[in-house]
C-alpha cells in the first residue's frame, strides 16, 4: 500500500545561526547547544546520537547510541567491541555522529575518527553503571543471533549468579570510544526552507574553517 507524504509541513521559525555569533571552536557552540537540549521539557534523552558506520559488506548503517562524555577532543560513547558497530569501526575508523532536535528546530553532524579509550577510562566508567547495565555488558553477544529470547535471560541468571555477592568487572570485550572530529555542521531551521547551515571544518594547523553552506 503507498502512503503519500508530501501534504506534511512545517514551519521553522524558532531561531537564527550567524556568522557573527558563532564561536571560532565548534565546541563551543556545541556545547551551548546541548545545554539547550538538556534544558528543554521536550526532549528526554538529548544525549541520543545516530551513529552511522561502514561495514564489511560496503553498506553503511545508523543506530542510535547515547552520548555519555563530552571532552575538549570530541565525544565519547560506550559499547561491545565485538558488536556489528564495533567491528565496522576497527576496519573504518571514520565514522558520523548526528543529533536532531526537533523542539528546537536544530541538528548537528558530526564527521570524526573514531579511537578506543585507554582501558582505565573505560573502567572507571563501566565501574559507575547500574548493576544491571554491568550483568547485561556480559550476558549480551551484542549483534549476534540468538535463538529465542529465553536464551538471552537464562544468560543473565547465569551471569547475575556467577558475580553474586561479588565486584563485577568490566568484560574485555566492552567499553569506550572518543570520537575526534574533523567537521561539525550545525542546522537551524528557518522560514522557506531557506535553513542556516554552518559548517566548520578542521584546519591543518588545528583551527577551524567557518563556512555557511546553501540549504
Amino acid at each position: 500500500m503507498a502512503i503519500d507524504l508530501s501534504d506534511y509541513r512545517k514551519s521553522y521559525n524558532k531561531e537564527e545561526l550567524l556568522e557573527s555569533t558563532c564561536p571560532k571552536n565548534p565546541m563551543e557552540l556545541f556545547n551551548q547547544w546541548f545545554k539547550n537540549a538538556e534544558e528543554s521539557k521536550k526532549i528526554e534523552e538529548p544525549n541520543a546520537m545516530n551513529i552511522s558506520t561502514i561495514g564489511k559488506d560496503g553498506f553503511p548503517k545508523n543506530r542510535i547510541v547515547l552520548l555519555k562524555k563530552i571532552v575538549p577532543k570530541g565525544f565519547i560513547f560506550f559499547t561491545n567491541y565485538t558488536s556489528e558497530k564495533g567491528q565496522a569501526i576497527k576496519e573504518n575508523n571514520n565514522i558520523c555522529l548526528s543529533f536532531f532536535w526537533p523542539a528546537l528546530e536544530q541538528q548537528i553532524i558530526i564527521k570524526g575518527k573514531t579511537e578506543k579509550l585507554p582501558e582505565s577510562s573505560s573502567d572507571d566508567y563501566f565501574n559507575s553503571r547500574p548493576e544491571g547495565s554491568k550483568l547485561g555488558a556480559w550476558a549480551s553477544n551484542q549483534s549476534n543471533v540468538v535463538a529465542s529470547r529465553k536464551e538471552l535471560e537464562d544468560n543473565l541468571k547465569k551471569f547475575e549468579e556467577e558475580f553474586k555477592h561479588k565486584q563485577i568487572p568490566r568484560p574485555k570485550h566492552w567499553g569506550g570510544y572518543l570520537t575526534k572530529p574533523i567537521s561539525i555542521e550545525f542546522w537551524q531551521g528557518r522560514p522557506n526552507r531557506m535553513h542556516d547551515r554552518i559548517l566548520y571544518q578542521l584546519e591543518k594547523d588545528f583551527s577551524w574553517k567557518l563556512e555557511r553552506l546553501a540549504p
